[in-house]
């Protein structure tokens, strides 16, 4: 009897377990759409900045602009790296923290030459953990995160490459290509080149899905065609001041934008997966506990009998 209270408290443990991970399941279905929808509605901003950048890369006051090329006073490297807060997201945090790793190996960075900047809790702890020097972190960045309030983020990163405290800044996170799939990314987005936009562009829409359609009816990204060169008032200075940081910060929002539908997206297959495995553990457990009450049955009616032909 005591083996069957046992079977039974698991078999409710769990099926309350399927509930909550379906709930959770749901809730990450619901916010991954929203999310990816986001990332393909900016997509006519991010193009046009691809434009922008395509039209006045002719220009020679571009060229010697700080974010476009500037001699570092420091050999120094940095990592904006975007995860999430939260786990039960599979292996979404570890994919892009391992192609970090590779990074750091393959380019023989250490810890006196390379920083971070830490966008998500999970990312952060990797930096400390290992003694790397965080310039900044946040986290709790919501869904609705607007490009507006990026800015910040964003000077934080451009000021490193205008004081030449920084040689390169790459930016780490995961890229969206379907519910099923995403791709970790390291990715040059200082100094600001043409084609570091180009490929954020094109990485928007996902391969497969909803809106897989709608980017092949646009295009992969902008093709940059159109005028040599912007005539620009009241002076270069003044305007590359205003324009190249924004298209600085189309690289980091579309970074978050991205992060953020593959998180939900990689929460809900894992939430779908536990859902499953709860259900198909309680079905084992519920077999073996008919199993287990069958035989105990048959045993209290093998007694009765036995009971009964012994007093005769």
């Amino acid at each position: 009897m005591a083996n069957l209270k046992s079977i039974k408290s698991k078999i409710l443990s769990y099926k309350k377990t399927g509930t909550v991970t379906h709930a959770m399941e749901a809730v990450s279905a619901v916010k991954m759409r929203k999310s990816q929808g986001r990332a393909l509605s900016t997509r006519a901003y991010a193009r046009a900045a691809l434009r922008v950048l395509s039209h006045i890369a002719g220009s020679v006051d571009v060229e010697r602009h700080p974010l476009v090329h500037k001699e570092p006073s420091k050999n120094i490297t940095c990592i904006v790296l975007v995860t999430s807060d939260k786990g039960l997201a599979g292996s979404l945090n570890a994919a892009v923290i391992r192609k970090v790793i590779e990074f750091i190996k393959e380019h023989d960075l250490s810890p006196q030459t390379l920083e971070f900047i830490c966008l998500g809790k999970r990312g952060h702890e990797f930096a400390q953990r290992n003694g790397y020097r965080v310039l900044h972190h946040e986290t709790n960045i919501t869904d609705g995160v607007s490009e507006l309030e990026v800015r910040d983020i964003t000077s934080r990163i451009t000021a490193l490459q205008t004081t030449g405290d920084a040689r390169k800044v790459y930016m780490a996170y995961t890229n969206f290509l379907s519910t099923f799939e995403q791709e970790p990314i390291m990715r040059q987005i200082l100094p600001l080149r043409r084609q570091i936009l180009q490929e954020i562009v094109e990485g928007i829409v996902p391969e497969k899905g909803k809106y897989a359609a709608i980017a092949r009816r646009n295009g992969k990204g902008g093709n940059g065609e159109g005028p040599v060169a912007y005539t620009m008032e009241p002076d270069a200075a003044t305007v590359l001041a205003e324009v190249l940081p924004k298209l600085a910060n189309v690289a980091v929002f579309h970074a978050l934008l991205e992060t953020k539908a593959s998180e939900h997206s990689a929460r809900m297959v894992a939430m779908k997966s536990a859902t499953d495995k709860a259900r198909d553990m309680a079905k084992g457990l519920t077999r073996t506990f008919n199993k287990v009450r069958q035989a105990a049955i048959t045993r209290e009616v093998s007694e009765i009998t036995s009971g009964i032909e012994a007093m005769r």
